[in-house]
């Protein structure tokens, strides 16, 4: 993609999202699960073992859902190529949003325990959104599933190790709902993967997302300042450097 491209597609992308993240950048957002410093790559490694310790000598935060790194990698993928980092700022995995997500799987949002989860279970039209058995945390274990799975069926490789270009060709098949998951639909698993995204990209840093505020830096939202009384008044603009509900 040329360099005029990307910026444009950054562009495009944060006016677009304007509006969703409205309601998220203030911090009241799902799961309520306090996370971590994130560390500071481009894309994972290929080692499978699990890290579900916390290393405070690297920085590298605990991971509380996802067992196996191989699937962390899937999400962490994933989620970049939702929101790719390029010259106008970071991307989901320099945001942490990875971790966020995880974080948000392993408590109440994942397990749905605040919504009604009982049958009668029906295939319900595209407007009545959210139609399944499964929780999210189980949509979206089979929608990394899937994600490999479609990825060694049309590239014989996973999907960390195809190209950007042929992981966006396996997320749009799954935004069309071109792939099949058990209990579920490959559309709403995207859905809630891009949902997530956008969450991690923009919520308060308390919750493992947006990291350095990085997410805030680029919409140029103040954050939660404690009070504005003494430049309200003021005839001249004042921009804010954004803080975080854990500075106040």
């Amino acid at each position: 993609m040329s360099q005029e491209g990307k910026n444009l597609s950054r562009r495009d992308f944060l006016k677009t999202t304007g509006i969703a993240t409205g309601t998220l950048v203030g911090g009241g957002i799902i799961g309520g699960l306090i996370g971590y410093k994130t560390n500071k790559k481009s894309k994972p490694s290929n080692n499978a073992n699990n890290t579900m310790g916390h290393d405070e000598h690297s920085g590298i935060p605990a991971r509380m859902f996802f067992m196996s790194q191989t699937d962390f990698q899937v999400l962490s993928n994933a989620t970049e190529r939702i929101f790719p980092k390029d010259d106008l700022g970071a991307g989901a995995i320099d945001l942490g949003v990875p971790y966020f997500i995880d974080r948000q799987l392993a408590g109440n949002y994942g397990s749905n325990s605040r919504e009604y989860m009982k049958g009668p279970f029906a295939v319900g039209a595209p407007t009545q959104g959210y139609q399944s058995h499964l929780n999210r945390a189980e949509i979206f274990t089979q929608g990394i599933i899937a994600l490999e799975k479609e990825s060694k069926k049309r590239y014989k490789k996973g999907f960390s190790d195809l190209s950007e270009k042929q992981m966006d060709e396996v997320l749009t098949a799954f935004q069309k709902d071109e792939v099949k998951i058990p209990g579920a639909s490959s559309a709403m698993f995207f859905g809630l993967l891009r949902s997530a995204t956008l969450e991690g990209a923009y919520s308060d840093p308390m919750y493992g997302g947006n990291k350095n505020l990085e997410g805030w830096k680029m919409k140029g939202f103040p954050g939660h300042q404690m009070a504005y009384i003494s430049e309200i008044e003021k005839d001249e603009f004042k921009k804010y450097e954004p803080k975080s509900l854990g500075s106040i």
